[in-house]
């Protein structure tokens, strides 16, 4: 990690105490929350486009759904994610783009399209993709899925200490990233709510993400309308906003500092409220009982 604590992506550089807003933008036709809203191009470029509005620092594209569902091998992965990822690169240059994908012929592909961030969510399956994110010069998110194969879901997972485990993973993960070739100030970790673990684990590792935030690597949490939210609260999917909101509060004033989420204006917000009362920014103006 960067001796100071500063994450670095693309000519973008993120200090302790500044929070990054990671969009969502999913090219599939299946995804788990918008059934594929995004998966046609002039879709998802528009999506793009109001998340950057909306103050997003990253988007996140994803090609293959996370969970079960039809196959997508590596050719149509790459179909769905490449040019696209020259597009957006080309429509918006300071925006820091994430690819979510755990193959590695895929991240050399984005990170020759412009990708800034490979966001490998299944925990280092392809050994071979440390090496390609350093190839072309991108960071890498450092996940814990519990031993799982990609686009498989848990089932009777269990730990001694869900937080041991995750920080023990994706620090070692991280270890074997700069020893391939990562730049250690581009290395984010993940602990990856409802990957590898039932409710009752991501609820555990919500309220400790002080102690993944203590290892000194950026912690990335990715919460938003997760299934952990909807099975603590009996919400379906499309009515999770409030609680991802307040789970994604929490990890920030616990020391989470990238944050993966749908709704990017609503979670902007929040986050710049917890800087101010963490001190780390001042408030935008303070007329009220002054003039």
């Amino acid at each position: 990690m960067a001796d100071d604590g500063t994450l670095r992506l693309g000519k973008r550089a993120f200090g302790p105490g500044e929070f990054a807003v990671m969009a969502i933008v999913n090219r599939t036709p299946d995804s788990f929350f918008d059934g594929g809203a995004t998966f046609a191009t002039q879709a998802a470029l528009t999506a793009i486009d109001q998340a950057v509005a909306d103050g997003a620092d990253l988007v996140d594209i994803g090609g293959v759904k996370a969970g079960y569902g039809e196959p997508v091998d590596e050719a149509e992965e790459l179909r769905r994610t490449v040019d696209f990822v020259a597009t957006v690169r080309d429509r918006h240059p300071e925006l820091l783009i994430s690819v979510d994908t755990y193959r590695s012929g895929v991240a050399r592909r984005v990170g020759a399209a412009g990708a800034n961030l490979i966001n490998d969510t299944w925990s280092g399956h392809d050994p071979e993709l440390a090496g390609a994110a350093a190839e072309v010069g991108a960071g890498l998110v450092c996940s814990h899925v519990g031993g799982l194969k990609p686009r498989t879901d848990p089932h009777r997972m269990a730990y001694d200490d869900v937080v041991a485990d995750v920080i023990r993973t994706t620090t070692a993960l991280a270890r074997k990233a700069i020893a391939a070739g990562v730049r250690p100030d581009g290395i984010v970790i993940d602990p990856t709510h409802d990957f590898g673990k039932n409710t009752l684990h991501s609820l555990e590792v919500t309220r400790r993400v002080d102690e993944l935030a203590a290892t000194g690597w950026p912690v990335l949490v990715a919460m938003s309308n997760k299934d952990f939210l909807g099975e603590t609260l009996d919400l379906p999917s499309g009515r999770r906003g409030p609680a991802t909101l307040a789970a994604v509060s929490v990890a920030a004033w616990l020391g989470a500092r990238v944050f993966r989420v749908h709704d990017v204006a609503g979670v902007r917000q929040a986050l710049d409220l917890i800087a101010v009362l963490r001190q780390t920014a001042t408030p935008a103006y303070t007329r009220r009982s002054l003039v």
